[in-house]
């Protein structure tokens, strides 16, 4: 029996148990119409991403007028299939309603983009073999099938001199896997630099990437190499690419292409060999879309893409990541904190900053000798309030370390969960009676349960 709380892997149990093998998400998609036109073909996507578009660079390419060249990407997570629209001009419409994000009703979808219509249909995973079961990769801690198959891909990609984009949300450990990638090549020994994009001034950016002469700006009073001339035969890792101001990407295109840099205030270009990490949380085709990152730099960037998967569509390495963290703040007496029933508080959390939120998490009840009894891990993040004017408590204070976007995701994220959770408990589980007071459709409601992992202690019923 499941017990409440338990992780959501998502993994097909059809699949072989096997210490050396792993789940392959399998879907059939069936293109029906393009521009209008019928033109029946089908396709088998062995992966857990599938790109649709008009460029000829998607997994799937549709000659359509109507659909843009990134138009959207259906994508295997935790709780089934989602499809996402990139920022598509025509939209993407499934089963008649336009969605930018939505689950897939399985075994089969219809999708409709500009003039094409395609079905899409879940098939049984099969199983990949795999070097070997891991539960760490040098920083990266897991043993969760998600995390298998990350490791797998970073064994391959290190061994390419190929330029990656890694891609994951804020809290991930993109960072991470540049190093692992960077560390298991032959460039291992040469230098690692790293460049936080969206941590650099604009002003300064140009700077910071190929250096500049002595009296070339204000405060320049001497020479510096910039971050390409520093990694000179090894690797330079550009941290969230898609903070790049668009007037800069031209040149750092340039630099690519001719494998040389020219510092500010010289004429003299100086040649460098390194290979490119780089990383985002956002979706780079949907900034192509509308014209905020150039496709050329995109396709140079992203000759590899590897992407690193949430926590949430790995709960079931929390245990594991509990103890690593533990152990990493010299604070293993404090083990007993974590008992099955906190475990169990950790599995429901949703956890919208990854495994940065958690490692927060777990550092404050470490401090505070304590953690929350029964409330979500967020009960840690926010502040002691001081009272307002009016005598009512104030807002807690906001953590400046996060961006706005994800301060504000955390923000309704936590509120849709205490939300729920305080609605079926007043409904006594009852989904129908819950939903006519919230006045939302039954159906939202069964998927935002789901989504949220309110304890299945809580028995649903219509």
């Amino acid at each position: 029996m499941e017990s409440k709380g338990a992780p959501r892997t998502g993994e097909d149990s059809t699949v072989p148990a096997s210490t050396n093998a792993v789940s392959v998400a399998r879907l059939q998609v069936v293109v029906e119409t393009v521009a209008g036109e019928s033109a029946r073909r089908e396709m088998i996507l062995e992966d857990d991403c599938l790109r649709i578009g008009s460029h000829e660079s998607n997994d799937l390419v549709l000659d359509d007028p109507r659909v843009s060249r990134f138009h959207c990407r259906v994508e295997r997570e935790a709780s089934g299939w989602t499809i996402t629209d990139d920022g598509s001009l025509n939209g993407t419409y499934l089963s008649g309603i336009r969605v930018r994000v939505a689950d897939l009703k399985m075994p089969e979808s219809t999708l409709v983009l500009g003039g094409s219509t395609l079905r899409v249909r879940e098939l049984p995973s099969t199983a990949r073999a795999i070097a070997r079961h891991r539960a760490s990769l040098g920083a990266l801690q897991g043993r969760s099938q998600a995390m298998q198959k990350l490791y797998d891909v970073i064994d391959r990609v290190a061994k390419a001199d190929a330029n990656v984009l890694i891609e994951g949300e804020s809290g991930t450990g993109k960072e991470l896997v540049a190093a692992e990638i960077a560390g298991g090549g032959a460039r291992a020994t040469r230098p690692f630099v790293v460049v936080d994009c969206g941590a650099v001034s604009p002003s300064l950016i140009e700077s910071q990437l190929f250096g500049h002469a002595r009296g070339a700006f204000t405060g320049a009073d001497h020479d510096r190499a910039g971050a390409f001339e520093s990694a000179d035969g090894g690797t330079i890792f550009l941290d969230e690419i898609g903070e790049l101001p668009l007037e800069m990407q031209p040149k750092l295109l340039r630099a690519i292409e001719a494998r040389e840099v020219r510092r500010l205030g010289e004429s003299k270009a100086r040649r460098v060999d390194v290979r490119i990490l780089a990383a985002t949380n956002r979706h780079l085709e949907r900034e192509v879309n509308h014209r905020r990152f150039r496709e050329d730099l995109f396709f140079r960037l992203s000759v590899v893409t590897v992407r690193v998967p949430p926590l949430r569509e790995r709960l079931d390495d929390i245990q594991l990541l509990v103890s690593a963290f533990l152990k990493a703040l010299d604070a293993e007496s404090k083990r007993h904190l974590f008992t099955q029933d906190v475990i169990e508080q950790l599995w429901a959390h949703d956890w919208p900053g990854n495994v940065r939120e958690l490692r927060n998490y777990i550092e404050r009840a470490v401090v505070l000798d304590t953690v929350p009894p029964a409330a979500a891990p967020a009960a840690l993040e926010s502040e002691a309030s001081l009272p307002d004017d009016e005598g009512g408590a104030a807002p807690a204070k906001v953590d400046l370390d996060v961006s706005f976007k994800d301060a504000k995701e955390r923000l309704v994220s936590d509120f849709e969960r205490r939300y729920l959770a305080q609605l079926l408990a007043w409904s006594g589980g009852n989904v129908s009676r819950a939903a006519r007071r919230a006045r939302m459709d039954r159906m939202n409601l069964h998927r935002l349960v789901q989504l949220y992992g309110i304890p299945a202690g809580r028995a649903l019923k219509d």
